[in-house]
């Protein structure tokens, strides 16, 4: 799912322990993260039309919930992102596990819930609908910020960092779009495509904590403004 959030921009503090992971490495890992929020936006919100209709009163809903999770997600994570020496590679892992675990059982949930609360409308629908997607989105809006705090602090270039990273975002996206469009949805179905968006997480999660807790190390960067 893209973060169209603005990331805050913050004086990033070096990291104390000096573990440092190099940038093409989370560009890479950050492709692959934006690609698998995308396929969870398209499925999941597929998912709460199903359940809850597809009107245009369900549809503004089902958009806003997922909208303002991010938006909470992001603001959540440019908190974090000001912690002296936070370890923001080490949470950018866990984050992804949590978002790839919360896609392994997302359908399931959606559908218990669903069946539960069939019939709701209006702020019943919203309330619903965002609580259903309320951790995996402010799991999702929280990386962006960390990671533009994390390579200011590695490139000591503000502008660089939110252009490349934003670029990397919507890159991720517009690729898993087509993908998704032409080939995924058609050929593994909702279940699939949740649990192939959900490997993407979990790969990109323990690639992060194996490096990280492996000892990848290198000279802690100095603080940026």
């Amino acid at each position: 799912m893209p973060d169209l959030s603005p990331a805050p921009v913050v004086a990033a503090a070096p990291s104390t322990d000096g573990r440092s992971l190099p940038l093409p490495i989370i560009y890479a890992l950050f492709l692959v993260s934006g690609a698998a929020a995308l396929l969870y936006q398209v499925v999941w919100q597929r998912s709460l039309f199903a359940l809850y209709g597809v009107n245009v009163e369900a549809v503004t809903i089902v958009v806003s919930a997922f909208m303002l999770g991010l938006g909470l997600g992001s603001f959540a994570g440019g908190k974090l992102s000001k912690v002296p020496g936070a370890p923001l590679p080490l949470w950018f892992g866990l984050v992804e596990l949590g978002i790839g675990l919360f896609g392994l059982i997302s359908l399931q949930l959606f559908h218990a819930v669903g069946e539960a609360t069939a019939g709701a409308e209006g702020l019943a629908t919203f309330l619903l609908s965002f609580g259903l997607v309320l951790v995996p989105t402010l799991l999702m809006g929280s990386t962006l910020p960390m990671l533009v705090a994390y390579s200011v602090r590695t490139s000591h270039n503000v502008g660089k960092s939110v252009g490349m990273l934003y670029f990397i975002n919507t890159l991720g996206s517009a690729v898993a779009s087509i993908a998704a469009g032409i080939w995924i949805l058609g050929h593994l179905g909702q279940s699939g495509s949740v649990l192939l968006a959900a490997g993407g997480n979990l790969l990109v999660g323990g690639l992060v904590l194996a490096w990280w807790f492996g000892g990848g190390r290198a000279k802690a960067a100095p603080a940026v403004a």
